[in-house]
């Protein structure tokens, strides 16, 4: 009895001083907020929101410029428009992005719950192989299937040999270049967006809610659709937004399936009608799709942080549940198809073409494409990277309304398609390119012509403002790996602000910094809505010389600058794929 009293009363002492020592780092630590708050470093709080919203208004200058031209541009096209374009359009826009989610969703679903919740052959390759289709553009993929399916492809050539058919009119065969094909390529390559959220989703619930289920009565099924389904709610629906931005956003896809989409609408009226104004007047219409979709994403995102907090054992950490029998290679053969169809098709198809026609690698067209792509690429890399840096130091040197709202209204641009953005970024530059040229005129007789609208500078603009929101959401989850107590300790050590920054949080920022710029990187090099629409004259990228060869029904000799892009966008899906399977 003396021992145990003695060691309560030890505890008691040792809880004592934690509790004062607890009490003197706390207000150690806010005597060190406020010297911070009193130093005079050049990185207080209001400078940081000066360029929070500095960054904020060059994303949001695109859009104010697209309303403009909508409201100032008259109303000479609009009943046209209504009554040939919009509502045509409007409604296959709408039919895509809906069978387009229909078919990722259950495809995404079903697969990221295999590989999280069962046991099958391959099931570790297939968990990571099938995040591979991401590393594919749907135009690239769209040329692919044309392909494969064409009358003189390799699938309707096998009909006809098996059969003895001779003309298309001996047999019928559905046609890719419609609406269903273009839901059959677009969601070949952006199921992995659902696939990746409900993945994570499946895995983080664990496996005592469905342990529960089972003990009363529950089979796999009910406890896949009456627990672990509306449990990844909140995931599905984040996933399923990110693949209504990426369909609406496509236009390389939909112009060669022969689909008239609102994103298609918009090019067709600027550069094939002429007609501006009537481009930003659809433009404006798509921003009523974006804001919808992007409040969907943001009460989706709510709802899955309270998801997550009532989760507490991950699927990786219990048995999965053992499949035999059929059952197993029907769950592998699941798995196995959409890799095949969103990732081995296209790198295949694609692939031999380019081993036909080595000797156009070395060809000027093609080097001069590519040197333009690492260039613009590069430059959007760096300009975006030190923007999204700004946001994301802002925040976590110190919350606040204007840095809140600069984060929000900056996350904005990566939901603009970039044929709208095209036509935002292209109307300031060109004011500002006229203003400055004109002075120059009125000053030194000297004519400047089109600084930064004739040049690559526009594309590197919308790019940025399309990306920004990678590049932030990259560095911000990097500086919340950083302990806020490391600015205390060097502050506390006699170090100011900047020198915190430039000394202490940089260098281990660095993997993060590299992170994002690879990524930006590689999303501006396969990007082509605004490309296609703001290049100068002369001016090709790799993206838009595959989109000018496909359009002369010139697969093949587009086949080596898409290797090109597809082994570009592998790096970052290569490195999510280890990742996935080191979690597996």
């Amino acid at each position: 009895m003396l021992t145990c009293g003695g060691q309560f009363a030890g505890c008691r002492r040792a809880i004592s001083a934690s509790r004062f020592g607890i009490d003197r780092l706390q207000s150690t630590s806010q005597s060190i907020k406020r010297r911070h708050a009193r130093a005079g470093t050049g990185l207080s709080h209001p400078l940081l929101a000066l360029w929070a919203g500095l960054t904020s208004a060059i994303v949001l200058m695109p859009i104010s410029a697209i309303a403009w031209l909508a409201i100032s541009g008259g109303g000479a096209d609009w009943p046209h428009l209504m009554e040939n374009v919009i509502p045509r359009a409007t409604g296959r826009t709408l039919l895509l992005i809906l069978l387009t989610g229909a078919v990722t969703a259950v495809v995404g679903i079903l697969t990221a719950w295999l590989v999280a919740s069962c046991e099958f052959p391959l099931r570790r390759f297939l968990s990571a192989a099938l995040v591979l289709p991401l590393a594919i553009p749907a135009y690239l993929a769209a040329y692919a299937f044309g392909e494969l399916f064409t009358f003189t492809g390799p699938v309707q050539g096998l009909i006809r040999a098996i059969f003895g058919f001779k003309t298309s009119r001996d047999y019928w065969f559905p046609d890719i270049r419609s609406l269903g094909g273009a839901v059959l390529v677009l969601s070949s390559v952006l199921y992995p967006y659902i696939y990746l959220a409900c993945r994570s989703m499946f895995l983080m619930q664990g496996r005592a809610a469905a342990d529960v289920a089972r003990t009363l009565g529950a089979g796999p099924l009910k406890v896949f659709l009456r627990i672990q389904i509306p449990m990844a709610r909140p995931a599905i629906m984040i996933g399923l937004t990110l693949v209504a931005m990426e369909t609406l956003n496509d236009i390389g896809a939909v112009e060669f399936l022969g689909v008239q989409t609102l994103t298609f609408s918009i090019f067709d009226t600027w550069l094939n009608r002429g007609s501006l104004a009537g481009a930003a007047q659809i433009a404006c219409i798509m921003l009523v799709f974006v804001i919808g979709l992007m409040m969907i994403e943001r009460a989706a995102r709510r709802r899955q942080r309270f998801s997550s907090q009532k989760t507490t054992s991950a699927v990786h950490d219990a048995a999965r549940l053992s499949l035999s029998g059929w059952k197993k290679w029907a769950a592998m053969f699941a798995c196995l198809l959409p890799v095949l169809s969103g990732f081995a098709v296209p790198f295949l198809i694609l692939g031999n073409f380019a081993l036909k026609r080595i000797d156009l690698f070395i060809e000027p067209r093609l080097l001069n494409a590519l040197f333009h792509s690492i260039l613009v690429s590069g430059a959007t890399a760096l300009f975006t990277v030190l923007l999204g840096f700004v946001l994301a130091y802002a925040a976590r040197t110190g919350r606040s309304r204007v840095t809140d709202i600069a984060g929000r209204l900056a996350s904005f641009g990566y939901g603009v398609p970039g044929t709208v953005l095209a036509i935002g970024v292209l109307f300031p530059l060109a004011a500002l390119d006229n203003t400055i040229d004109a002075s120059m005129r009125d000053a030194f007789g000297i004519s400047t012509g089109l600084m930064m609208t004739g040049t690559g500078f526009a594309i590197i603009y919308a790019c940025s403002v399309r990306f920004l929101t990678m590049a932030e959401g990259t560095l911000e989850a990097g500086f919340q790996k950083l302990s806020p107590h490391l600015d205390m300790a060097a502050r506390a050590l006699g170090r100011t602000g900047g020198q915190t920054l430039r000394t202490v949080l940089l260098p281990m920022m660095r993997p993060a910094v590299l992170t994002a710029a690879l990524l930006v990187f590689i999303e501006t090099m396969k990007e082509l809505s605004a490309t296609i629409m703001l290049r100068p004259f002369n001016f090709n990228t790799l993206a838009t010389l595959v989109y000018e060869d496909a359009s002369r029904a010139k697969v093949e000799d587009a086949s080596v600058a898409a290797m090109i892009i597809v082994i570009a966008g592998m790096i970052p899906v290569i490195l999510v794929s280890r990742s996935l399977e080191r979690r597996s």
